[in-house]
C-alpha cells in the first residue's frame, strides 16, 4: 500500500494495536516486553501483517506470539471499533527481530571502537 491513504491506515493500525496490546490480559503477553514495530495492510483491506518485537529469550518470544495470536479476535474487534474502516482486516502477527538485531549491531560497534583506542 504505497498511497497516502495506505500509509495513514498502516500508521493508525500500528498506533491502535500498540495501545491495545497493553490491554491483553493473557499472562503470556508480558507488559513492557512486547511492541508493535510495523503494520502492513493490503490494498483491499482484507489482511494486515503486524510485525511484533518481543524482548527476551526464545521461549518468551514464542509464548508472547501465541498469546497475541489467541487475542487476535479481541484486537480485531477493538480496532474495528476505534478505526472507521469499511472492512476490518484479518490480523496476522509475525515475530520481528529487527530491534534486537539493531541492539546487537550497536554492541559490536561499541566493542570495535573500544578495541581501537
Amino acid at each position: 500500500m504505497a498511497s497516502l491513504r495506505g500509509e495513514k491506515i498502516n500508521n493508525e493500525m500500528k498506533k491502535e494495536l500498540s495501545y491495545l496490546i497493553r490491554e491483553v490480559k493473557d499472562p503470556r503477553v508480558s507488559q513492557g516486553l512486547v511492541s508493535i514495530v510495523k503494520a502492513e495492510v493490503t490494498k483491499d483491506l482484507k489482511f494486515a501483517k503486524i510485525y511484533v518485537s518481543v524482548f527476551g529469550d526464545e521461549k518468551k518470544k514464542e509464548d508472547a506470539i501465541k498469546g497475541i495470536k489467541s487475542a487476535a479476535s479481541f484486537l480485531r474487534r477493538e480496532v474495528a471499533r476505534r478505526l472507521n474502516l469499511r472492512i476490518t482486516p484479518e490480523l496476522n502477527f509475525v515475530l520481528d527481530d529487527s530491534i534486537e538485531y539493531g541492539n546487537h549491531i550497536m554492541d559490536v560497534i561499541k566493542k570495535i571502537n573500544e578495541e581501537g583506542r
